[in-house]
């Protein structure tokens, strides 16, 4: 049985900046990939699907963006190519076409068994993906048959969606760049909105994502923010990339013909039941936004920021005099729902207990409470920007750090306590 210092699982764009980070360290260790490097980028998302964030924000240890198009959104497929670019470039010592079917503590350290012959290892790093697994509610069950449901990890395109109107459940980038493309498509489209985090694509002439990375937003640490909870468990900001730069909110989505409803609160007898909130919701989202907006104001000017155009503010939200309560599903004018309503990590493998209730893995900045066990790649999981590729990079860094004084500890004979962590 071979045995290493550390298992990455994943080889994904945080499998690989762990691995960048831990070799800087000449910390040995294999990267166990299922299939083949940046699996997901390649294999899991709809057609048209581009990141959130510009080209030159795409920034991982060592590495970066190298095109031609610095202000462009890279697709899925060619955010696949460049991680794939990038573990050639550092020389990841990957594994493909190794799943890993059980990880558990074994002899002061850890039990990787995979289709492919079992590791052991003093240290384990899961990475893995927080978006392994479509989140679907569970009023799914109650969807009168003959209607066809898809999240987005199973449709690609309109083309494969039946005839007839979609029920699209969900408002964060995914939802709504789904909804725009079926809509354009010719199907009428009803869009179930819940919370959302509103965000126009260009502020003062620039993207928003430059302000934000600028004044420091992103790099706000897990350990500042009053509520890390729900700070975990936004929705992904309601962004588009494209060529245009357009910002898809939920006005323009509006202004295109699509119907907003409130979120989606259950289903009873074939109807739909929407939540009344939906002026409430988008009321929020505004404030958000006018917040955020007058705090990258008061940057640009305590910093002598003058190169952009003035500060500016967009008109709010515009919520259907009467959004709909409820919606016959068997009166066929819905066909297809399709189900943007998040993604989960798939830790079905794992057989250590650091999972809660809920089946979320407890951590502290990514350490668990059990000794040389970290996991990477979780939305806010040290900064802001965890779920972003150019996140993972000082994401990755801290945890080297903390993996690589633990096998100090280990070394000269002393374990370190189990961590008390954080949900």
């Amino acid at each position: 049985m071979p045995k290493v210092t550390t298992v990455v699982i994943g080889a994904g764009h945080c499998g690989l900046a762990m691995s960048r980070c831990l070799a800087d360290r000449s910390i040995d260790h294999v990267v166990l990939e299922r299939g083949e490097v940046a699996n997901s980028w390649r294999t899991q998302w709809w057609d048209s699907l581009r990141l959130l964030t510009p080209n030159w924000l795409t920034r991982l240890p060592g590495y970066c963006y190298q095109g031609e198009a610095p202000d462009g959104y890279l697709t899925a497929r060619e955010a696949g190519q460049l991680v794939a670019d990038y573990a050639r470039v550092i020389a990841a010592p990957v594994r493909t076409h190794t799943t890993v079917t059980s990880l558990r503590p074994d002899d002061g350290g850890y039990l990787a068994h995979t289709d492919q012959g079992s590791w052991q290892a003093q240290a384990v790093v899961l990475a893995s993906g927080a978006c392994a697994i479509a989140r679907v509610p569970a009023l799914y069950k109650k969807v009168p048959a003959g209607i066809s449901m898809l999240t987005p990890m199973d449709c690609r395109n309109p083309g494969q969606l039946s005839g007839g109107g979609v029920l699209v459940v969900g408002a964060s980038a995914t939802g709504i760049q789904i909804a725009d493309e079926v809509h354009r498509s010719g199907r009428a489209v009803t869009l179930a909105v819940g919370e959302h985090v509103r965000l126009p694509r260009s502020y003062r002439g620039l993207d928003i994502l430059w302000w934000m990375d600028a004044a420091g937003v992103l790099d706000e640490r897990y350990d500042e923010v009053p509520d890390l909870v729900r700070a975990r468990n936004l929705p992904s900001m309601q962004l588009v990339g494209s060529s245009e730069r357009m910002t898809m909110d939920l006005n323009a989505l509006s202004e295109r013909g699509i119907r907003l409803a409130g979120r989606l609160t259950g289903v009873t007898d074939g109807h739909a039941q929407f939540s009344g909130s939906l002026p409430n919701l988008c009321a929020l989202a505004d404030l958000k936004l006018g917040r955020l907006l007058d705090n990258l104001d008061a940057w640009a000017a305590s910093a002598g920021f003058e190169g952009a155009w003035p500060p500016q503010r967009f008109p709010p939200t515009e919520v259907p005099s009467f959004p709909p309560l409820g919606l016959d599903l068997r009166g066929g004018e819905i066909r297809t729902i399709i189900w943007a309503t998040g993604f989960r990590p798939d830790l079905s493998w794992l057989d250590v207990p650091v999972l809660n209730r809920k089946g979320q893995i407890v951590h502290d900045g990514g350490v668990t409470a059990w000794p040389g066990l970290y996991i990477m790649g979780l939305p806010f999981l040290r900064r802001r920007k965890s779920s972003l590729i150019d996140g993972a990079a000082a994401d990755a860094r801290d945890l080297t750090a903390h993996l690589a004084g633990y096998l100090r500890l280990r070394a000269t004979g002393g374990l370190p306590p189990r961590n008390t962590c954080q949900t």
